[in-house]
Protein backbone atom coordinates (compact mmCIF):
# COMPACT_ATOMS: atom_id res chain seq x y z
CA UNK A 1 0.00 0.00 0.00
CA UNK A 2 1.41 3.38 -1.02
CA UNK A 3 0.54 6.63 0.64
CA UNK A 4 -1.03 9.24 -1.60
CA UNK A 5 0.29 12.80 -1.38
CA UNK A 6 -2.18 14.99 0.48
CA UNK A 7 -2.60 17.41 -2.43
CA UNK A 8 -3.59 14.51 -4.74
CA UNK A 9 -6.52 13.43 -2.55
CA UNK A 10 -9.70 15.54 -2.72
CA UNK A 11 -10.45 17.13 0.63
CA UNK A 12 -13.71 16.17 2.31
CA UNK A 13 -13.71 19.57 3.98
CA UNK A 14 -13.57 21.36 0.64
CA UNK A 15 -16.69 19.50 -0.40
CA UNK A 16 -18.33 20.14 2.97
CA UNK A 17 -17.72 23.91 2.75
CA UNK A 18 -19.09 24.06 -0.82
CA UNK A 19 -22.22 22.11 0.12
CA UNK A 20 -22.70 24.22 3.26
CA UNK A 21 -22.52 27.40 1.17
CA UNK A 22 -25.46 26.11 -0.90
CA UNK A 23 -27.67 25.37 2.06
CA UNK A 24 -30.83 27.51 2.20
CA UNK A 25 -29.70 28.91 5.56
CA UNK A 26 -26.40 30.07 4.04
CA UNK A 27 -28.03 32.01 1.20
CA UNK A 28 -30.97 33.36 3.22
CA UNK A 29 -31.14 37.16 3.07
CA UNK A 30 -33.82 37.78 5.71
CA UNK A 31 -32.65 38.14 9.30
CA UNK A 32 -32.74 34.79 11.07
CA UNK A 33 -33.11 34.16 14.79
CA UNK A 34 -29.67 32.55 14.82
CA UNK A 35 -28.20 35.81 13.46
CA UNK A 36 -29.10 37.74 16.61
CA UNK A 37 -25.86 36.83 18.38
CA UNK A 38 -24.46 40.36 17.82
CA UNK A 39 -26.26 43.64 17.13
CA UNK A 40 -23.83 44.85 14.49
CA UNK A 41 -23.75 41.49 12.71
CA UNK A 42 -27.55 41.52 12.57
CA UNK A 43 -27.44 45.07 11.15
CA UNK A 44 -25.07 43.99 8.37
CA UNK A 45 -27.47 41.19 7.43
CA UNK A 46 -30.52 43.47 7.49
CA UNK A 47 -28.81 45.94 5.16
CA UNK A 48 -27.65 43.04 2.94
CA UNK A 49 -24.02 44.07 3.30
CA UNK A 50 -21.83 41.65 1.32
CA UNK A 51 -19.66 39.45 3.60
CA UNK A 52 -16.05 40.62 3.73
CA UNK A 53 -14.40 37.51 5.17
CA UNK A 54 -14.24 33.78 4.61
CA UNK A 55 -13.57 31.59 7.61
CA UNK A 56 -13.01 27.97 8.47
CA UNK A 57 -16.45 26.53 9.25
CA UNK A 58 -15.44 23.00 10.20
CA UNK A 59 -16.72 23.25 13.76
CA UNK A 60 -20.02 24.74 12.59
CA UNK A 61 -20.38 22.11 9.86
CA UNK A 62 -19.74 19.32 12.37
CA UNK A 63 -22.40 20.89 14.59
CA UNK A 64 -24.82 20.86 11.64
CA UNK A 65 -24.14 17.19 10.95
CA UNK A 66 -24.67 16.30 14.61
CA UNK A 67 -27.93 18.27 14.60
CA UNK A 68 -29.19 16.49 11.51
CA UNK A 69 -28.29 13.05 12.83
CA UNK A 70 -29.64 13.45 16.35
CA UNK A 71 -32.78 15.37 15.39
CA UNK A 72 -33.49 12.94 12.57
CA UNK A 73 -33.34 10.10 15.08
CA UNK A 74 -35.68 11.98 17.45
CA UNK A 75 -38.16 12.52 14.60
CA UNK A 76 -38.12 8.81 13.75
CA UNK A 77 -38.27 7.43 17.28
CA UNK A 78 -40.34 10.04 19.14
CA UNK A 79 -42.35 11.74 16.42
CA UNK A 80 -41.00 15.18 17.29
CA UNK A 81 -41.47 18.05 14.85
CA UNK A 82 -37.91 18.72 13.70
CA UNK A 83 -36.43 21.70 11.82
CA UNK A 84 -39.77 23.38 11.18
CA UNK A 85 -39.87 26.89 9.73
CA UNK A 86 -41.33 29.88 11.57
CA UNK A 87 -41.44 33.44 10.25
CA UNK A 88 -43.09 36.83 10.27
CA UNK A 89 -42.18 40.00 8.33
CA UNK A 90 -39.34 40.88 10.71
CA UNK A 91 -37.54 37.58 11.35
CA UNK A 92 -37.51 33.91 10.47
CA UNK A 93 -35.89 30.69 11.63
CA UNK A 94 -36.03 26.91 11.88
CA UNK A 95 -36.92 25.47 15.27
CA UNK A 96 -34.76 22.48 16.16
CA UNK A 97 -37.62 20.56 17.77
CA UNK A 98 -41.20 21.17 18.89
CA UNK A 99 -43.07 18.71 21.11
CA UNK A 100 -46.84 19.05 21.03
CA UNK A 101 -49.06 18.49 24.03
CA UNK A 102 -51.87 15.93 23.77
CA UNK A 103 -54.65 18.41 22.92
CA UNK A 104 -52.66 20.06 20.13
CA UNK A 105 -51.43 16.71 18.81
CA UNK A 106 -55.03 15.58 18.24
CA UNK A 107 -55.45 18.47 15.80
CA UNK A 108 -52.83 17.19 13.34
CA UNK A 109 -53.11 14.16 11.01
CA UNK A 110 -52.56 10.89 12.83
CA UNK A 111 -49.37 10.04 10.93
CA UNK A 112 -47.76 13.28 12.18
CA UNK A 113 -48.68 12.93 15.84
CA UNK A 114 -45.88 12.46 18.38
CA UNK A 115 -45.53 8.99 19.84
CA UNK A 116 -45.44 10.58 23.29
CA UNK A 117 -47.06 13.97 23.88
CA UNK A 118 -45.27 16.68 25.86
CA UNK A 119 -46.63 16.34 29.43
CA UNK A 120 -46.30 20.00 30.42
CA UNK A 121 -47.57 21.72 27.27
CA UNK A 122 -46.03 22.68 23.94
CA UNK A 123 -42.25 22.59 24.34
CA UNK A 124 -39.71 24.35 22.13
CA UNK A 125 -36.27 22.76 22.15
CA UNK A 126 -32.97 24.14 20.89
CA UNK A 127 -29.94 21.85 20.49
CA UNK A 128 -26.45 23.34 20.88
CA UNK A 129 -23.17 21.53 20.28
CA UNK A 130 -20.19 22.60 22.38
CA UNK A 131 -16.54 21.64 22.63
CA UNK A 132 -15.07 20.15 25.80
CA UNK A 133 -13.23 23.35 26.73
CA UNK A 134 -16.60 25.15 27.00
CA UNK A 135 -18.41 22.28 28.70
CA UNK A 136 -17.77 23.33 32.29
CA UNK A 137 -19.07 26.82 31.52
CA UNK A 138 -22.20 25.35 29.91
CA UNK A 139 -22.96 23.18 32.92
CA UNK A 140 -22.38 26.01 35.38
CA UNK A 141 -24.11 28.89 33.63
CA UNK A 142 -26.40 27.34 31.02
CA UNK A 143 -27.37 29.20 27.83
CA UNK A 144 -25.88 32.58 26.99
CA UNK A 145 -27.98 35.72 26.57
CA UNK A 146 -27.76 35.36 22.79
CA UNK A 147 -28.85 31.70 22.94
CA UNK A 148 -31.80 32.63 25.15
CA UNK A 149 -32.77 35.41 22.75
CA UNK A 150 -32.67 33.02 19.81
CA UNK A 151 -34.92 30.37 21.34
CA UNK A 152 -37.36 32.96 22.68
CA UNK A 153 -37.69 34.38 19.17
CA UNK A 154 -38.57 30.90 17.89
CA UNK A 155 -41.07 30.41 20.69
CA UNK A 156 -42.63 33.83 20.23
CA UNK A 157 -43.07 33.27 16.49
CA UNK A 158 -44.93 30.06 17.31
CA UNK A 159 -46.98 31.88 19.93
CA UNK A 160 -47.95 34.83 17.71
CA UNK A 161 -47.99 33.38 14.18
CA UNK A 162 -47.59 29.63 14.35
CA UNK A 163 -45.68 27.53 11.84
CA UNK A 164 -44.87 29.12 8.49
CA UNK A 165 -47.30 28.23 5.70
CA UNK A 166 -44.99 26.48 3.25
CA UNK A 167 -44.79 23.10 1.44
CA UNK A 168 -44.17 20.18 3.78
CA UNK A 169 -45.72 21.79 6.84
CA UNK A 170 -49.04 23.26 5.73
CA UNK A 171 -50.83 20.90 8.12
CA UNK A 172 -48.90 22.59 10.93
CA UNK A 173 -49.62 26.11 9.68
CA UNK A 174 -53.34 25.32 9.97
CA UNK A 175 -52.88 24.99 13.74
CA UNK A 176 -52.38 28.74 13.98
CA UNK A 177 -50.64 30.30 17.01
CA UNK A 178 -49.63 27.82 19.71
CA UNK A 179 -49.59 28.33 23.46
CA UNK A 180 -45.91 27.61 24.16
CA UNK A 181 -45.47 26.41 27.74
CA UNK A 182 -41.87 25.23 28.06
CA UNK A 183 -38.38 26.01 26.77
CA UNK A 184 -35.69 23.32 26.65
CA UNK A 185 -31.99 23.60 25.88
CA UNK A 186 -30.13 20.42 25.03
CA UNK A 187 -26.35 20.81 24.98
CA UNK A 188 -24.28 18.07 23.32
CA UNK A 189 -20.52 17.76 23.76
CA UNK A 190 -18.99 17.45 20.28
CA UNK A 191 -15.97 15.57 21.62
CA UNK A 192 -17.50 12.85 23.78
CA UNK A 193 -21.28 12.99 23.19
CA UNK A 194 -22.16 13.99 26.76
CA UNK A 195 -25.62 15.53 27.07
CA UNK A 196 -26.79 18.32 29.37
CA UNK A 197 -30.44 19.45 29.47
CA UNK A 198 -31.97 22.59 30.98
CA UNK A 199 -35.75 23.17 30.87
CA UNK A 200 -37.93 25.96 32.23
CA UNK A 201 -41.28 27.68 31.80
CA UNK A 202 -41.83 30.03 28.89
CA UNK A 203 -41.46 33.65 30.08
CA UNK A 204 -43.46 36.23 28.05
CA UNK A 205 -41.23 39.03 29.36
CA UNK A 206 -38.13 37.34 27.89
CA UNK A 207 -39.93 36.96 24.56
CA UNK A 208 -40.80 40.67 24.60
CA UNK A 209 -37.18 41.60 25.32
CA UNK A 210 -36.03 39.45 22.39
CA UNK A 211 -38.52 41.18 20.11
CA UNK A 212 -37.39 44.62 21.31
CA UNK A 213 -33.80 43.66 20.50
CA UNK A 214 -34.74 42.85 16.90
CA UNK A 215 -36.86 45.99 16.60
CA UNK A 216 -33.98 48.11 17.87
CA UNK A 217 -31.68 46.75 15.17
CA UNK A 218 -34.31 47.30 12.48
CA UNK A 219 -34.64 50.95 13.48
CA UNK A 220 -30.94 51.69 12.86
CA UNK A 221 -30.12 53.62 9.69
CA UNK A 222 -26.67 52.03 9.21
CA UNK A 223 -24.71 49.08 10.63
CA UNK A 224 -22.10 51.46 12.07
CA UNK A 225 -24.74 52.68 14.53
CA UNK A 226 -25.07 49.15 15.92
CA UNK A 227 -23.27 48.03 19.04
CA UNK A 228 -20.40 45.55 18.90
CA UNK A 229 -21.44 42.88 21.40
CA UNK A 230 -18.03 41.18 21.53
CA UNK A 231 -14.45 42.34 22.08
CA UNK A 232 -13.16 41.65 18.58
CA UNK A 233 -10.81 39.32 16.66
CA UNK A 234 -8.24 37.61 18.82
CA UNK A 235 -10.41 38.01 21.91
CA UNK A 236 -13.72 36.37 20.94
CA UNK A 237 -14.22 33.38 18.65
CA UNK A 238 -17.53 34.88 17.47
CA UNK A 239 -15.52 37.73 15.92
CA UNK A 240 -12.74 35.46 14.62
CA UNK A 241 -15.23 33.54 12.47
CA UNK A 242 -17.62 36.38 11.61
CA UNK A 243 -18.22 36.92 7.87
CA UNK A 244 -18.30 40.69 8.53
CA UNK A 245 -15.09 40.81 10.58
CA UNK A 246 -13.27 43.31 8.34
CA UNK A 247 -16.39 45.40 7.69
CA UNK A 248 -16.85 45.73 11.44
CA UNK A 249 -13.29 46.19 12.70
CA UNK A 250 -11.35 47.20 9.60
CA UNK A 251 -7.69 46.36 9.06
CA UNK A 252 -4.92 47.15 11.57
CA UNK A 253 -3.05 50.42 11.03
CA UNK A 254 0.21 48.49 10.84
CA UNK A 255 0.94 44.79 10.25
CA UNK A 256 0.56 42.78 13.43
CA UNK A 257 -1.24 45.52 15.35
CA UNK A 258 -4.50 44.54 17.08
CA UNK A 259 -7.62 45.93 15.43
CA UNK A 260 -8.91 47.05 18.83
CA UNK A 261 -6.63 50.10 18.47
CA UNK A 262 -9.47 51.67 16.43
CA UNK A 263 -11.38 52.06 19.71
CA UNK A 264 -8.93 54.73 20.88
CA UNK A 265 -9.54 58.18 19.37
CA UNK A 266 -8.15 60.59 21.94
CA UNK A 267 -6.49 60.89 25.34
CA UNK A 268 -9.82 60.33 27.11
CA UNK A 269 -10.05 56.90 25.46
CA UNK A 270 -6.47 56.16 26.48
CA UNK A 271 -7.21 57.18 30.07
CA UNK A 272 -10.28 54.90 30.12
CA UNK A 273 -8.30 51.97 28.64
CA UNK A 274 -5.56 52.38 31.25
CA UNK A 275 -8.16 52.46 34.02
CA UNK A 276 -9.67 49.24 32.65
CA UNK A 277 -6.23 47.64 32.51
CA UNK A 278 -5.52 48.56 36.13
CA UNK A 279 -8.98 47.31 37.18
CA UNK A 280 -8.38 44.02 35.35
CA UNK A 281 -4.97 43.66 36.99
CA UNK A 282 -6.48 44.21 40.43
CA UNK A 283 -9.25 41.68 39.76
CA UNK A 284 -6.69 39.18 38.50
CA UNK A 285 -4.49 39.66 41.55
CA UNK A 286 -7.44 39.29 43.93
CA UNK A 287 -8.68 36.25 42.02
CA UNK A 288 -5.28 34.55 42.29
CA UNK A 289 -5.22 35.17 46.04
CA UNK A 290 -8.73 33.73 46.47
CA UNK A 291 -7.83 30.65 44.42
CA UNK A 292 -4.53 30.14 46.23
CA UNK A 293 -6.17 30.21 49.67
CA UNK A 294 -9.04 27.93 48.60
CA UNK A 295 -6.55 25.48 47.05
CA UNK A 296 -4.62 25.20 50.29
CA UNK A 297 -7.83 24.81 52.31
CA UNK A 298 -9.06 21.93 50.16
CA UNK A 299 -5.72 20.13 49.98
CA UNK A 300 -6.08 16.57 51.18
CA UNK A 301 -9.89 16.55 50.99
CA UNK A 302 -11.31 13.39 49.44
CA UNK A 303 -12.86 13.49 45.99
CA UNK A 304 -16.62 13.89 45.99
CA UNK A 305 -19.55 16.23 45.49
CA UNK A 306 -19.68 19.26 47.78
CA UNK A 307 -22.58 21.64 47.19
CA UNK A 308 -22.78 22.68 43.52
CA UNK A 309 -19.27 21.44 42.68
CA UNK A 310 -17.57 18.08 42.28
CA UNK A 311 -13.99 17.66 43.48
CA UNK A 312 -11.63 15.33 41.64
CA UNK A 313 -7.87 14.91 41.83
CA UNK A 314 -5.49 14.15 38.98
CA UNK A 315 -1.73 13.75 38.87
CA UNK A 316 0.42 12.70 41.81
CA UNK A 317 2.21 10.13 39.63
CA UNK A 318 6.00 9.66 39.43
CA UNK A 319 7.56 11.95 36.81
CA UNK A 320 9.30 10.34 33.88
CA UNK A 321 12.36 12.04 32.37
CA UNK A 322 14.81 11.00 29.70
CA UNK A 323 17.64 8.79 31.01
CA UNK A 324 20.71 10.55 29.57
CA UNK A 325 23.18 7.82 30.62
CA UNK A 326 21.04 5.11 29.04
CA UNK A 327 20.76 7.18 25.84
CA UNK A 328 24.56 7.52 25.68
CA UNK A 329 24.90 3.75 26.08
CA UNK A 330 22.38 3.13 23.30
CA UNK A 331 24.18 5.58 21.01
CA UNK A 332 27.48 3.76 21.58
CA UNK A 333 25.91 0.32 21.11
CA UNK A 334 24.31 1.45 17.84
CA UNK A 335 27.53 3.15 16.71
CA UNK A 336 25.80 6.55 16.67
CA UNK A 337 27.57 9.85 17.33
CA UNK A 338 26.77 11.20 20.78
CA UNK A 339 25.75 14.89 20.33
CA UNK A 340 28.19 17.32 21.89
CA UNK A 341 26.15 20.54 21.84
CA UNK A 342 27.75 23.45 23.72
CA UNK A 343 25.97 24.17 26.97
CA UNK A 344 25.13 27.89 26.70
CA UNK A 345 24.07 28.29 30.32
CA UNK A 346 27.23 26.61 31.60
CA UNK A 347 29.47 28.78 29.38
CA UNK A 348 27.74 31.98 30.54
CA UNK A 349 28.22 30.90 34.14
CA UNK A 350 31.90 30.15 33.53
CA UNK A 351 32.57 33.53 31.89
CA UNK A 352 30.78 35.38 34.67
CA UNK A 353 32.75 33.49 37.29
CA UNK A 354 35.98 34.42 35.47
CA UNK A 355 34.96 38.09 35.30
CA UNK A 356 34.84 38.07 31.49
CA UNK A 357 32.19 39.86 29.40
CA UNK A 358 29.44 37.82 27.76
CA UNK A 359 29.70 38.18 23.95
CA UNK A 360 26.37 39.17 22.35
CA UNK A 361 25.09 39.76 18.83
CA UNK A 362 22.01 41.53 17.48
CA UNK A 363 19.33 39.39 15.80
CA UNK A 364 16.23 40.20 13.79
CA UNK A 365 14.01 39.03 16.67
CA UNK A 366 12.34 41.70 18.79
CA UNK A 367 11.91 41.70 22.52
CA UNK A 368 8.23 41.62 23.59
CA UNK A 369 6.58 44.98 24.21
CA UNK A 370 5.61 45.29 27.85
CA UNK A 371 3.28 47.79 29.46
CA UNK A 372 4.24 49.77 32.55
CA UNK A 373 1.52 51.74 34.32
CA UNK A 374 2.15 53.86 37.42
CA UNK A 375 -0.22 56.13 39.32
CA UNK A 376 0.26 59.83 38.68
CA UNK A 377 1.27 61.65 41.84
CA UNK A 378 -0.90 64.65 42.66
Amino acid sequence: MTAQPVEAVPSLWTAAHVVDARRPRSIQTQLGASDTVCERRAAYILTQTPPTDDSDKRAAILGTYIHEGLLGAARTEYGWLVEKAVADPSIRGHVDAVQLDADTARRVPARHRPLVAAPDGVTVEDVKTKSTWLWDKVRRYGPTAAELRQVYLYADLLRTVGFEDRPGQRYLARLGPLEVARIRFRFVNRDNGEEHVEEFDFDPAEATRARWWVQGVRELTSPEQARRDFDGPGLDAICDYCPFRTACWGLPERPGAPVQTILVHDDADRAHALQEYVRGHELETEGKKVKAKARKMIDGSPAGIYGPNELAWTGGNPKRVADVEAMVDLHEEADLVVPMVPNEKAMVANLKAAGLPIPEKTTTAKTPTTINIKPVRA
